[in-house]
């Protein structure tokens, strides 16, 4: 799929499912940089990448760097840190030209005033600054976000049974190219819930 764009002088963000060596490689041999979300699907990496940050990931919350969103009774905030890999770019050579790694923290305040947070760990081809960072992030999940209520409203993809293995990622390729099929075709005005209707 990669080789098919024209990623020249852009940042590709991938979930953690595509932090694998030859995705970043193939992203670089285009001339492009990678932003990668690191789990535990590369759990030396990823504990690595996590110490490294833990002191800023550790710090006190700051308003001047937050993001905040108050919304359907509750309040979410997002704060960014970033910093160059250092010696993580010697102990992971295969990971090629890293040079920045980072965190995303969530933090959501319900009604009751109970409080969740999430942090979200990357690498970075790219020396990013920390807005650069934030902006990737939060770009990186508004279409993640819209494209997953697309899918779910259209198509009833949370409805599913199928979510394990190969199946399961089958059917996303599938749902993904339908949706890509709808929203090509332009010859008359109709939503993607009516055009499916048509296509019946």
């Amino acid at each position: 799929m990669l080789a098919l764009l024209d990623i020249k002088g852009c940042t590709v963000s991938i979930d953690a499912m595509g932090c694998q060596t030859e995705i970043a490689e193939t992203i670089l041999q285009q001339s492009g940089d990678y932003l990668l979300a690191v789990k535990g699907n590369q759990p030396k990496l990823f504990e690595a990448v996590r110490q490294a940050l833990a002191p800023l990931a550790a710090t006190p919350l700051c308003a001047a760097t937050m993001t905040l969103d108050k919304a359907h009774g509750r309040i979410d905030g997002r704060e960014y840190h970033i910093m160059a890999a250092g010696e993580l770019a010697a102990q992971f050579p295969h990971w090629e030209q890293l040079r920045s790694i980072g965190v995303a923290i969530s933090y959501r305040i319900e009604k009751r005033e109970k409080i969740t947070i999430e942090q979200r760990y990357y690498i970075s081809s790219k020396a990013l600054t920390r807005d650069e960072f934030a902006r990737s992030v939060r770009g990186h999940w508004a279409i993640e976000n819209s494209l997953h209520w697309v899918l779910d409203v259209t198509m009833g993809e949370d409805d599913c049974p199928i979510y394990r293995g190969d199946a399961a990622e089958i059917l996303a390729c599938i749902r993904h190219m339908g949706l890509n099929m709808l929203r090509a075709e332009t010859s008359r005005k109709a939503s993607i819930r009516r055009k499916q209707r048509l296509q019946e």
